[in-house]
């Protein structure tokens, strides 16, 4: 079994023998990562391609772009219509693949014959992932996965990197919060977009809103349970950082979280409002396939 470092090295290696390469960059743990070990190896060899899609939140977009030009890396945007992908709207089991093929297919026009390589992992094999499919039909260089490097390991090497995505949660694109055969819409992924955005704004990390008709299912982290509930012990709800907090929130001091949850997801447009006691699991709408 590989350390660490011989990882690591391996990646270096590979990158090396790319000479250039395009990486597909949505922001994650894994891209951003191998966005900057690529660009560390192979300097201005290296451009990134973001895809601003429908199920693409415009928080990540704003984060993909800002990190590349901190680092100093060119970068393209393709905006492919993904609503008018053959498929993707009536939401298959293959739905991934679907989209998939289109979404790289526009990022290797991009990348203008530059060998195009996305964030894969090693640990990424171990889920219902149709979208790796369309990845090896079309050539997609995984640079990360060929290394071995798993999530945990990539996770430790941003940190030492000091990336600042070494600890943010994992994230899946919109998409995955919509059952496997109920009608993809702009209209459902803006309300899921909305309605998580209210959760990162009152400090929760690793969220999921799963839409099913008119009831959002939220997911969160097992450990941030008790703050979201309260436990009936008067917890109040408060905002994080400086980003602008939900419509109505600062008139609502003194509510619990619960409460201002339920208020914003229902303007939003659910009527009805859960949580599921399990709490975050990934992948967990594939359990309808």
């Amino acid at each position: 079994m590989r350390t660490l470092q011989e990882k690591k090295e391996k990646l270096t290696a590979r990158l090396k023998e790319l000479g250039r390469v395009a990486v597909a960059y949505s922001s994650g743990v894994d891209s951003t990562f191998l966005l900057a070990a690529a660009h560390e190896t192979l300097g201005e060899n290296v451009t990134a391609v973001i895809g601003k899609t429908a199920s693409f939140p415009e928080r990540e977009y704003r984060d993909a772009v800002a990190f590349c030009e901190k680092l100093g890396v060119r970068y393209s945007v393709v905006e492919p219509d993904q609503m008018a992908v053959e498929g993707f709207r009536e939401n298959p089991p293959e739905r991934c693949y679907l989209c998939k093929r289109a979404l790289f297919s526009a990022f290797l026009e991009a990348a203008q014959k530059v060998p195009l390589a996305d964030g894969t992992n090693a640990d990424d094999s171990k889920d219902y992932r149709p979208g790796m499919r369309a990845l090896r039909e079309l050539g997609i260089v995984s640079p990360l996965r060929e290394a071995g490097l798993t999530k945990a390991d990539i996770r430790e090497l941003s940190r030492e990197m000091g990336l600042p995505t070494w600890n943010k949660p994992s994230f899946a694109c919109l998409a995955t919060r919509i059952p496997c055969g109920e009608e993809i819409t702009e209209e459902k992924l803006r309300m899921i977009e909305k309605a998580e955005e209210c959760l990162f704004d009152l400090g929760f990390t690793q969220v999921r809103v799963r839409h099913h008709g008119d009831i959002a299912r939220i997911e969160i982290d097992p450990a941030e349970m008790g703050r979201f509930l309260g436990r009936d012990t008067g917890e109040k709800a408060e905002i994080s950082g400086s980003t602008a907090p939900p419509d109505g929130a600062a008139a609502v001091e003194g509510h619990c979280v619960r409460e201002i949850v339920t208020r914003r997801l229902k303007e939003i447009g659910f009527r009805y409002v859960t949580v599921d006691l399990g709490g975050y699991q990934t992948g967990s709408t594939n359990r309808t396939i």
